[in-house]
C-alpha cells in the first residue's frame, strides 16, 4: 500500500545507533511539506475549484508535482505515474532541503532504467489530500486558516478526476502509460475506466478491484489509532508546538501498516525472536528487534507525513470500488481494451493476489489474459518498491507493446 523510503525497503534486521540519533529531538507538528519550506524539485499548478463526489467543494487547489525526462514536440512521450498512500512526486533524486527522503523509484526512473527519462518524460503528482504541496488538510484555507478536520472527505475518483485537470492544465491530453502501484494502482485503474482515452497502456500494480471488508478493517484500526490520540483535537491540532501533536496516534497507525507491506515469513525470518541488545525482553524490559524496527519506523515516520493526511488519503483508500454505479466489477473491467499490465505478489498479504486475478480475468488488455502476471518474491507487498530489476522488466515489457 505504500512507497515506502529507500531505508525502510532495505532488509537490514537490526535499528543501529544512528538511526536512532536521526529522532533526537522533537518532532514537526505537521511532517508534511508546508507554505514556507523549502520547494525543492517540486513545481506546482493552481487548478480552481475543485467539486468532490461528496458534494463539498476546494477553492484554489494546487497540485505539485515533479517531472523527469524532456516532453517532446508531438507531446507524446509522457508517463503519468501515481504514488502509493504515503509517498509523493519525489521519484528520483536524494534528500534535501524540501524532500525528506531519497526518491522511492530511482532504480525504476532515469537515464537508461525501466522507465528511461532519455526517452520518456515521467509526471508525477502529489495527489489531492496528501501533504507533500498538493493541498490537503495542512494546506491553508481562503482565511490563512489550516483546512484541519475541516477538509473534505474524497474518493479515488476524485483524486483521478484532479489529477486529469492537472494534466489539462501542464498540457498533455495523453500518456503513453498510466502507471501506480497499491493505491497508486487504485488510480491507475480508475484512470483507465474514467479517462481511457488518455492512456494508451495502464500498469495496475499490487492493487485490488475493489478495496474489501478485511482491508476497511483494517484501515478502520489505523484510522482509530489517529483519531483516539487526545492530541489529535478533531483534526485541529495545528497551532500546537512541535512534538505536542497526534504522533503517538500516526505512529501506531504505521506501525500496523508495515506488519502489512511484509510477508509473514520474511517477518520471521529477517528478526525471529532476536533481541534488540544485550537486555532480555523478558521482563528485563529489553525489546524483541521486530518492536524495535516497528517501533524506529513509526517515529521516523511522524517526521515526513501528516496525520490528518493519512487520515483523508486512507478513507480515499476505502472507497475504491471500480464497479460502483458501473454495473459491477466484471462489467466495468471490460471497458479496459488497452494493453495493461496487472502485477501480481502471491506473499502480499494486503492486496492478495486473488485482486489482481479478478482484473486480469475482466479486462480485455491484460497482457497474460486471464491471470494477472506474477512477481513472486519473500517480500510481501512492498516487493514492488524492491524488486527493482523484475518490475522493470515487466513495465519495459508494457512499454514494448504496440500503441492502440
Amino acid at each position: 500500500m505504500d512507497w515506502q523510503t529507500p531505508e525502510d525497503s532495505f532488509p537490514t534486521d537490526f535499528i543501529t545507533d544512528a538511526q536512532l540519533r536521526a529522532l533526537i529531538g522533537r518532532p514537526p507538528i505537521s511532517g508534511g511539506w508546508r507554505d514556507g519550506d523549502p520547494v525543492g524539485e517540486r513545481s506546482f499548478v493552481t487548478l480552481g475549484e475543485v467539486a468532490t463526489e461528496a458534494g463539498a467543494t476546494i477553492p484554489d487547489v494546487r497540485i505539485a508535482y515533479e517531472t523527469f525526462g524532456e516532453l517532446n514536440g508531438r507531446g507524446d512521450n509522457a508517463i503519468l505515474v501515481f504514488h502509493a498512500l504515503t509517498g509523493d512526486s519525489h521519484l528520483r533524486g536524494t534528500a534535501g532541503p524540501g524532500h525528506p527522503t531519497d526518491g522511492w523509484w530511482s532504480e525504476i526512473v532515469g537515464p537508461g532504467k525501466a522507465l528511461d527519462t532519455d526517452r520518456y518524460c515521467v509526471v508525477a503528482p502529489n495527489v489531492l489530500g496528501g501533504c507533500q504541496g498538493s493541498t490537503g488538510p495542512a494546506s491553508l484555507d481562503r482565511t490563512g486558516r489550516e483546512w484541519g478536520g475541516r477538509f473534505p472527505y474524497l474518493t479515488i475518483r476524485d483524486q483521478v478526476r484532479t489529477t486529469a485537470a492537472f494534466a489539462d492544465a501542464i498540457g498533455i491530453d495523453r500518456f503513453a502509460a498510466v502507471i501506480g502501484g497499491s493505491v497508486g494502482g487504485m488510480h491507475a485503474l480508475e484512470w483507465g475506466l474514467m479517462y481511457g482515452a488518455r492512456a494508451e497502456r495502464l500498469a495496475v500494480i499490487a492493487s485490488p478491484p475493489v478495496t474489501t471488508a478485511d482491508q476497511i478493517g483494517l484501515n478502520l484500526v489505523q484510522l482509530e489509532a489517529i483519531r483516539s490520540d487526545p492530541a489529535w483535537r478533531g483534526g485541529n491540532y495545528y497551532d500546537a508546538p512541535d512534538g505536542v501533536g497526534p504522533h503517538h496516534g500516526l505512529a501506531t497507525a504505521r506501525r500496523l501498516a508495515l506488519l502489512n507491506y511484509r510477508s509473514n515469513t520474511e517477518l520471521d525470518e529477517r528478526f525471529g525472536r532476536a533481541w534488540q541488545s544485550a537486555v532480555s525482553p523478558l521482563g528485563g524490559g529489553g525489546r524483541f528487534a521486530v518492536e524495535s524496527y516497528l517501533d524506529f519506523h513509526g517515529n521516523k515516520f511522524t517526521r515526513r507525513f501528516d496525520a490528518n493526511s493519512y487520515l483523508t488519503l486512507v478513507q480515499a483508500m476505502n472507497s475504491h470500488d471500480v464497479g460502483r454505479d458501473r454495473g459491477g466489477v466484471a462489467e466495468a473491467l471490460s471497458a479496459l481494451a488497452q494493453p495493461t499490465l496487472i502485477l501480481g505478489i502471491p506473499s502480499d498479504r494486503l492486496f492478495t493476489l486473488d485482486g489482481q486475478d479478478e482484473i486480469a480475468r475482466h479486462s480485455p488488455g491484460s497482457l497474460d489474459g486471464e491471470l494477472a502476471t506474477r512477481l513472486d518474491s519473500p517480500y510481501g507487498h512492498d516487493a514492488f518498491l524492491i524488486e527493482h530489476e523484475l518490475v522493470g522488466a515487466q513495465l519495459r515489457r508494457l512499454l514494448a507493446v504496440s500503441q492502440v
